[in-house]
């Protein structure tokens, strides 16, 4: 195999097709190519990397493990390829600015849909690159200039980062209305460790969250079930499946009348409670001008008591 062999996408779009559609013949017609240029091709191919890349057989072809390798790395190629266009093909209809955002589980589910929202409306010729991270990875990215803009909870570690409050909030327990809970205004953390929780995703940051609370208290968390979503945290307890611990936010509307009647809510007495967000940046002044618009936005958004109701 020639160490600096150059692979071209026709021959890699040849492969495909084949192992697509089991014929050189199809796979060649499929990518408007003769079957003899085809074979050509495929042939200097394998001589190229000095490997088989299909069995030949009466019934057409089949890949070969070193077809199967090539054939894994071509799609991600591919895949790539498509990434890079339509990460291109904005500027060409008139947007000229992308801002590049990650956000805590909180944030995205809770907030930054209408706050992007409305941004977005007012700029149409800006787009927004958002990804859902833990905090404590976010304020790596932006440290290392990876992302522009963070999205956090409120803790250690923001040290040498510009912040601004973003929104408040506070974790709270949500509870089925039978539940002996469910008449108590606050309780504190450790004296619901032995409940059965519904609870978010491993890796979602509430539930690194709770598991470290849990350990810290010398406890561990019975966690019934896991599910993608705060709303269907809450529905789940609502159902009577376990207790959740979410953002106050994330409760179904602020008040009684439009929050699932099996459903409660308990205020949590840790001091670890409230989590309020804060937007983490490297250097306000040194964003650009569609990162710096976005920045201010969300910053208007900061401030505001959150209150809770049981």
């Amino acid at each position: 195999m020639d160490e600096t062999m150059v692979y071209d996408l026709p021959d890699l779009r040849l492969v495909a097709a084949i192992a697509d559609s089991g014929s050189l013949t199809r796979g060649a017609a499929q990518i408007h190519l003769a079957p003899s240029s085809a074979s050509h091709r495929l042939s200097h191919l394998e001589a190229a990397l000095g490997v088989a890349l299909f069995v030949r057989h009466a019934r057409g072809l089949t890949p070969t493990t070193a077809g199967e390798s090539l054939l894994r790395h071509a799609r991600q190629v591919f895949a790539q390829l498509e990434q890079m266009h339509a990460d291109l093909a904005p500027y060409a209809s008139g947007v000229v600015s992308q801002v590049t955002v990650f956000a805590n589980t909180n944030a995205i589910n809770c907030f930054l849909p209408e706050d992007l929202g409305d941004f977005l409306r007012d700029h149409p010729r800006i787009r927004v690159s958002l990804e859902e991270q833990p905090s404590p990875a976010i304020i790596q990215a932006v440290a290392a200039g990876q992302v522009e803009i963070g999205v956090v909870a409120a803790e250690p570690g923001l040290a040498g980062l510009e912040t601004h409050p973003y929104r408040r909030d506070r974790l709270v327990l949500i509870v089925p209305a039978g539940h002996p809970l469910a008449g108590r205004d606050a309780v504190a953390f450790a004296e619901v460790l032995a409940e059965p929780f519904v609870g978010l995703h491993a890796g979602s940051a509430i539930h690194t969250f709770m598991m470290n609370a849990a350990a810290q208290l010398g406890g561990r968390l019975d966690v019934r079930i896991q599910v993608r979503s705060f709303n269907a945290v809450c529905r789940m307890v609502a159902a009577g499946v376990g207790i959740g611990m979410v953002p106050h936010s994330a409760v179904p509307a602020g008040d009684l009348s439009a929050r699932p009647a099996s459903l409660r809510m308990v205020q949590i007495t840790d001091a670890w409670a409230p989590r309020d967000l804060q937007l983490c940046v490297r250097s306000r002044a040194a964003l650009g001008p569609a990162a710096a618009a976005l920045f201010d936005h969300l910053a208007s958004k900061g401030g505001g008591e959150i209150t809770t109701d049981a």
